[in-house]
């Protein structure tokens, strides 16, 4: 590597925190005069890591536990046997987490590498830092104090680093230029190069492919296009929740999935927010446009079709749901012409206004629109717009159906988010509330995409145990579906399933579905070795919740499970996984009469296995 004096910061992002954090704490060590190069690990040769000197690492968990898309190659080769314990001895080196506690495996990536570099022979220059999204101002409440250590440490180490001290900014930071271009093209241009009736599928591939956001490059173009034919509610109106039963066909090509898939949506943005939007950046909306890394040579521009400056903002850019990162105020504070807007600007960039700026933004939920029209001086390039803007992301939702049941259509179960903020604004969820408002009889568009989830289809002589409270039910609904076909030709095992919710005249969601396979023989029915337990949150005094109702099952989970049945359990993040877990530990310990720590081990080994899954989403 070259330029072996400056501070290497290493980040593996996959949304794009990982990289703002790692920006950041580059943006500060140059205020403080130490020199920096900043890679994505995806971009950088593990092999040439015992040749550094001093190295940070900015490192997200995904999902359960899982490592970001770009760190998987660079993780491999970190484990390759042939590392001796001594590999990496003089390598000194730091590991920041962004993570959230409210999943089992927290922060699981950061731990792990942290030690698996101390392994290898490394010296940690100060303890882990584990950023939280549950921490009131999100991973910076843990980043801030760990980044105020990290500096004065190294300071420590070598002086020279920081010319004036730890905490000493030597320069006011002047505005770089935008890490990105853009070129406006001629509308006749366009026409006599480019064909512009272009296909939606490929204006999302373009518009994506141009985008400075962190898109997975298999997920550019869209799988298939779908359209809505049914949308019904599962809960009572006007009683607490909402939750709705979506069925979805594609317009034209056939779909293929398998249960415990999942289907990826991106969401319609609200028309009058996206011309708001334009209009208060005074963009031109009919204007042609291509976007490029800055500094790439222009030539690759010719390579990229042109698209509407409208269209690129509606497929990439989340004007009107998203929150904007704090560097967003901190670039906004330099366009500002009026002096109090600027000095509140500064401020909310500053450490100092950290938490006021978390009751003005995050609390709120203050969208990009909403922060712009509260700072009318305020004129952003749309360079500068292209990249603080938070990406448009696609929403990930559990497939509720069997192909085999149901050819050539998708079924979703979704919980339509809304909220009220602190003070008073009334907050819905973009994707679910825009599938919410489709009506079935008119052709709306939604681009999708099919993979896997974390749940395998299970083959039909495994026995399950299921646990699925609110819509966690979602994928189990087309496990349940897929047996009861599959047991009309062949003998199937028997299922347990276990779903909660909060009272039985409100949200039992698809009631008659789970009561009609628990019955006569069904792939639920206690007379086919299966059975289906529910736990009524709220119909009495004291709240009963899923694992109240396995511990009431507790020798048929047993028993089950010693015929080598696998559990898969699904919903929310928060705490649902982890009680779960308690309780079978605590079922297996007293059925089989083993310490709880060998019902640990026992589960471990479950899950080694293959026979123990979790989705939980937040």
């Amino acid at each position: 590597m070259q330029d072996k004096g400056k501070l290497l910061i290493l980040y593996a992002s996959q949304t794009g925190n990982a990289l703002d954090a790692a920006e950041r704490l580059g943006r500060e060590a140059e205020r403080r005069g130490c020199p920096v190069r900043l890679f994505s690990v995806d971009e950088f040769d593990a092999t040439s890591l015992p040749d550094e000197k001093t190295v940070i690492f900015v490192v997200s968990t995904t999902g359960q536990g899982d490592t970001p898309d770009s760190m998987k190659v660079f993780w491999r080769k970190l484990l390759q046997r042939n590392l001796d314990e001594d590999w990496l001895g003089g390598v000194q080196f730091a590991v920041f987490g962004l993570g959230d506690s409210g999943y089992q495996k927290y922060n699981f990536v950061a731990k792990r590498l942290d030690k698996r570099l101390s392994d290898l022979g490394a010296t940690a220059i100060i303890e882990r830092g584990l950023g939280d999204d549950q921490h009131p101002s999100g991973y910076e409440g843990a980043l801030d104090p760990w980044m105020s250590s990290l500096w004065n440490v190294l300071y420590q180490k070598n002086p020279k680093l920081f010319p004036e001290g730890p905490d000493v900014a030597i320069r006011d930071m002047t505005l770089d230029q935008p890490k990105i271009q853009i070129s406006y093209h001629d509308v006749a241009e366009v026409f006599s190069q480019f064909s512009n009736n272009a296909d939606l599928k490929m204006q999302i591939e373009r518009a994506r492919l141009m985008s400075p956001g962190i898109f997975s490059r298999d997920k550019i173009r869209p799988d298939c296009f779908l359209k809505m034919v049914k949308n019904c509610p599962l809960t009572v109106e006007g009683r607490g929740r909402d939750v709705r039963h979506f069925e979805l066909e594609p317009l034209s090509s056939l779909i293929e999935y398998n249960v415990g898939d999942v289907l990826e949506i991106l969401p319609g943005q609200s028309p009058t927010a996206i011309d708001a939007f334009i209009q208060r950046c005074n963009l031109d909306p009919e204007a042609y446009i291509t976007v490029h890394p800055r500094g790439s040579d222009n030539q690759e521009g010719d390579l990229k079709v042109p698209i509407k400056l409208k269209a690129f903002v509606e497929l990439t850019m989340d004007v009107a749901s998203a929150s904007p990162r704090r560097y967003f105020f901190e670039v906004m504070s330099y366009f500002a012409s009026a002096q109090h807007e600027k000095e509140r600007l500064q401020y909310f960039a500053s450490p100092e206004g950290r938490d006021d700026l978390y009751q003005y933004n995050q609390k709120e939920n203050r969208t990009v629109l909403e922060v712009l029209e509260d700072f009318p001086s305020v004129q952003m390039p749309f360079e500068w717009l292209v990249q603080l803007v938070p990406p448009l992301k696609m929403r990930a939702f559990s497939i509720a159906s069997s192909q085999s049941a149901h050819p050539n259509q998708v079924h979703l179960t979704v919980s339509v988010v809304s909220w009220t903020t602190p003070f008073k604004r009334k907050r819905a969820g973009l994707c679910s509330a825009w599938l919410a408002g489709l009506d079935p009889q008119k052709r709306v568009v939604i681009p999708a995409w099919f993979h896997k989830g974390s749940l395998p289809p299970p083959p039909p002589q495994l026995p399950l145990v299921l646990i699925g409270p609110g819509t966690g039910c979602a994928p189990f609904r087309g496990f349940v579906e897929q047996r009861a076909l599959l047991s009309s030709s062949c003998s199937t095992a028997p299922i347990l399933f276990f779903f909660g919710c909060r009272n039985k005249d409100n949200d039992f969601l698809y009631k008659e579905f789970w009561l009609s396979h628990s019955q006569k023989g069904g792939v639920l029915s206690e007379d086919r070795g299966g059975g289906f337990f529910v736990a009524f949150s709220r119909d009495q005094p004291a709240k009963v919740y899923v694992q109240h109702k396995m511990r009431e099952q507790s020798r048929r989970l047993w028993s089950l499970l010693s015929e080598g049945a696998a559990i898969y359990v699904a919903g929310s993040s928060t705490k649902m996984p982890a009680d779960v877990l308690s309780a079978f530990e605590e079922i297996i310990s007293n059925e089989s009469g083993v310490p709880r720590e060998a019902a640990v081990m026992w589960l471990r080994a479950l899950e080694r296995a293959g026979k123990y899954h979790v989705e939980a989403w937040s």
